[in-house]
């Protein structure tokens, strides 16, 4: 890692994906046979660091050479001592991220996620079991571990209470946040007190902010949950809407939009969000150098890199590099 080098902390979760593509959605007890098979690496925290690593980097640079890094990326997160758990730290390392922050204990299985992607347009059900990852306590994360990050993004695929120590420890060193509260839940206000980056989509806005999906239908109800989170404390909301794109709020300068979406052919959306974050957090760690953030340049630019994730099957596989885009 370069002196000069920003340092990206992704603390959250490692899962192997088993994903099933299907011509539907199977209905309440129908069994059908799916038209293919993958297993693979993922995890949103683990997503997250693979989009950062790849997106800070052209694709023919291996990953021992730090040079050409735009950031530089590690790993906080706990696998079992598994077959699953070696594929995922490889997977990360092979990608140029630090897994030295990664806990592998034999006493634990690597978390799993089972994935149905409903080929026709993409979509996709998930259901998660955590395992590994829910061995993360809030006593290992009441102080940051060092070196100090620029930028600590987390989610909440591991213990809600785990993320808000992380959350006060961030705080207290003044290191910047992007919360990503993927999967949705309730979290308390003091949560959003000072938070830098909350990214969220429709469902998670809804959640969150006290609102039916229907309330967020037209830009001024985006605006409107949106206003309640910079209320809170955040200086920066982002809502993606899939299809419909991107509403961005800032607490400094007052700047909003609606970003269009960008147009793709949806293979598989698996992983769009997380390569969202990652791009839209390079920007952010990289604004020190040009002189100042940009939203409108970093969600453009992220939805961008959200589009390519969505024309691929996968989800660490179909995140672009920097000169894919």
């Amino acid at each position: 890692m370069a002196p000069n080098t920003p340092l990206i902390t992704v603390l959250g979760s490692l899962n192997i994906d088993l994903v099933s593509y299907v011509s539907h959605h199977p209905l309440p007890g129908e069994t059908m046979t799916s038209n293919s098979f993958a297993v693979s690496p993922g995890g949103k925290g683990a997503n997250q660091a693979v989009a950062c690593a790849k997106l800070s980097r052209s694709r023919d640079i291996s990953a021992s050479t730090s040079t050409d890094e735009s950031a530089h990326i590690r790993m906080l997160g706990a696998v079992g001592a598994d077959s699953y758990g070696s594929l995922l730290t490889s997977n990360l390392s092979s990608h140029g991220v630090d897994v030295s922050g990664v806990v592998s204990s034999p006493s634990l299985k690597t978390g799993i996620a089972i994935i149905v992607v409903d080929e026709p347009t993409g979509q996709n059900r998930i259901i998660l079991s955590p395992e590994a990852n829910h061995s993360l306590q809030p006593s290992d994360f009441a102080v940051l571990p060092v070196p100090k990050p620029d930028l600590l993004i987390m989610q909440l695929e591991i213990p809600l209470p785990t993320v808000l120590a992380a959350l006060r420890a961030a705080r207290d060193a003044s290191v910047p946040v992007l919360l990503n509260p993927a999967p949705a839940q309730p979290l308390p206000d003091d949560a959003y007190a000072g938070l830098a980056h909350l990214v969220v989509n429709e469902t998670e806005a809804a959640v969150l902010g006290g609102v039916s999906e229907e309330d967020l239908e037209s830009e001024s109800g985006l605006g409107s949950v949106s206003k309640k989170f910079l209320d809170l404390g955040v200086q920066n909301v982002i809502v993606t809407l899939g299809g419909r794109g991107v509403f961005y709020m800032a607490a400094a300068g007052a700047k909003k939009g609606l970003v269009p979406a960008e147009r793709a052919k949806v293979v598989d959306t698996t992983a769009a969000g997380d390569t969202f974050v990652g791009q839209y957090s390079l920007d952010v760690v990289g604004a020190r150098s040009r002189g100042g953030f940009d939203i409108e340049a970093a969600v453009l630019k992220a939805n961008r890199a959200a589009a390519k994730t969505v024309e691929k099957l996968g989800a660490q596989d179909s995140i672009p590099w920097r000169d894919e885009l």
